[in-house]
């Protein structure tokens, strides 16, 4: 394709799409004119349309590249994307795909709206061209769950949300380096007194002259310390932490939303089995659950949080500020701080783990959310909209990242960064959100429990009752759980503790005595 053909086709494709984008703003599809139909023809001859359609604004400037990308790859296709807005996205793509010639071929939807689409018509098994690997042996195995559906492939994962702990890596290090400096001086000083009891202090003060140089492996492995396996750890830190001036809290997240709050059960409840499509596979209320619970409600007294008042808007403001040490937060952090930081209004270094486990015995699993492409069960051009499905999610994708922020699921490139990679390793031992329209409702009142349970709320009951309203929900009738009885550990106090020394000593002198 010569230079010129490529520039006319980039500003056909822009004109399009602009076309598009006002109309998709409308609700409505564009019937392209006669005379942009027929310049384009006599330039590069009778080209298929595929229409893809979007719902992510973000998209737009990507997506048309792309477009222009696949036309040089594969000249007899023409790909339109199409940004529509609107809260009821897939009614509208089942509107345009029965009542005009213009509906999607193809579109971006998330993966817990997969089993509605399908049912409808709107979304079917994806055939992998010749020579395509199976999503199973290059893929997560959290994409493949969350685009299987009645075991079938209806859908190509393109890319990710999830959660992670962000942290300050600036306050870390000076943590890390204290830390080391003090271990130092504690050696210096046992290494004094040993000396000066020998009568050979000259070595002392020889070595407590020279220059304290930390070694950069040194501090690695004092900052493997700081970064938290468990909650516990985080509270041990909290306990010791000598904070500049200006944090207010070394740990501090939006307890108002379930997608940072759902790590703490991720691990202990089940909805829908591993692809989250299984009525039969619903287990809310259990030992675990509870325990993870309770653990969630006691992190209040640490970390006086505001239901009514947190946002994660002002959590990650907060955290730009230097007000934080560690947070959850979602992978358009990265962008924002990135920018930041180039702006000048955000002077420190940050870093992205995996978040804690709740416990030592309790691991952790975030809630993910993945965004894929679907082939309209309705279009006539299946096989032409899969080809083109395949090229955008697994063959160009290096750059998604870079120009709109989204972490792809499929991209080697992208992941050489290691807090996109550290989003990548929490995807992977995600739970991906569910499909199952019985369950449509659960995040809304999962949410809601876990406010009452911060707030005071008993866990086992307001877990049991959620439990009983999503499993009425599905059954289609009253359902009760049988009551599980989970004791609340009491912890010993300290005239508890002197009084069990004081019988262990008394004990131990009878046996002596005897």
């Amino acid at each position: 394709m010569t230079f010129q053909k490529r520039l006319v086709m980039i500003l056909a494709l822009a004109l399009c799409a602009g076309g598009l984008y006002a109309a998709g703003r409308l609700g409505m599809t564009v019937h392209r004119n006669e005379a942009e139909e027929a310049v384009e023809e006599s330039l590069f001859g009778h080209r298929e349309t595929l229409y893809l359609w979007y719902a992510d604004e973000a998209l737009t400037d990507y997506l048309n590249s792309m477009a222009v990308s696949y036309s040089e790859y594969q000249d007899s296709v023409r790909v339109v994307p199409v940004y529509t807005q609107g809260l009821e996205y897939l009614e509208t793509i089942n509107q345009a795909s029965l009542q005009t010639e213009e509906g999607p071929d193809l579109y971006i939807v998330s993966n817990d709206s997969l089993e509605k689409a399908y049912l409808a018509g709107l979304a079917c098994e994806v055939q992998l061209p010749e020579g395509v690997l199976p999503m199973k042996e290059t893929l997560p195995e959290t994409a493949v769950s969350a685009v299987t559906y009645r075991d079938k492939q209806i859908g190509y994962p393109y890319y990710f949300e999830t959660s992670c702990l962000l942290y300050n890596r600036t306050y870390l290090e000076d943590w890390a380096k204290a830390q080391i400096e003090s271990e130092r001086d504690q050696a210096l000083a046992e290494d004094a007194q040993e000396q000066a009891e020998s009568g050979d202090v000259e070595d002392e003060i020889k070595e407590a002259a020279g220059e304290v140089v930390i070694t950069e492996e040194e501090l690695a492995a004092k900052m493997e310390e700081a970064l938290p396996e468990t909650i516990d750890e985080i509270l041990a830190l909290a306990d010791v932490y000598d904070a500049p001036e200006q944090v207010e809290a070394v740990f501090k997240w939006d307890v108002s939303d379930i997608f940072y709050n759902y790590f703490v059960v991720g691990s202990c409840i089940d909805v829908g089995g591993e692809n989250g499509d299984d009525a039969d596979s619903i287990h809310i209320y259990n030992e675990n659950a509870i325990r993870a619970l309770r653990v969630y409600q006691n992190l209040n007294q640490f970390f006086s949080i505001d239901t009514k008042e947190i946002s994660y808007d002002g959590v990650l403001q907060d955290f730009l500020d230097g007000k934080i040490v560690y947070t959850v937060a979602t992978s358009d952090a990265l962008s924002k701080l990135k920018t930041a930081k180039e702006e000048g209004s955000f002077s420190y270094d940050f870093g992205v783990s995996r978040v804690p486990d709740v416990s030592g015995e309790l691991a952790s699993a975030s809630l993910s959310v993945t965004q894929c492409v679907a082939i309209n069960g309705y279009s006539t051009k299946k096989e032409m909209a899969n080809e083109f499905a395949v090229y955008l999610t697994q063959h160009a994708t290096d750059e998604l990242y870079t120009r709109t922020g989204k972490l792809p699921v499929h991209s080697d490139k992208t992941y050489e960064d290691a807090n996109a990679a550290a989003f990548l390793s929490e995807y992977e031992n995600s739970v991906p959100m569910p499909k199952m329209i019985e369950t449509s409702n659960f995040w809304v009142e999962l949410e809601i429990a876990f406010a009452k349970i911060w707030e005071g709320a008993d866990a086992n009951a307001a877990l049991k009752a959620l439990s009983e309203q999503i499993m009425g929900q599905v059954l289609g009738e009253a359902y009760t759980e049988e009551y599980i009885d989970v004791p609340i550990p009491v912890e010993e106090t300290e005239e508890e503790l002197e009084e069990e020394g004081e019988s262990d000593q008394s004990g131990a002198q009878e046996q002596s005595g005897s």
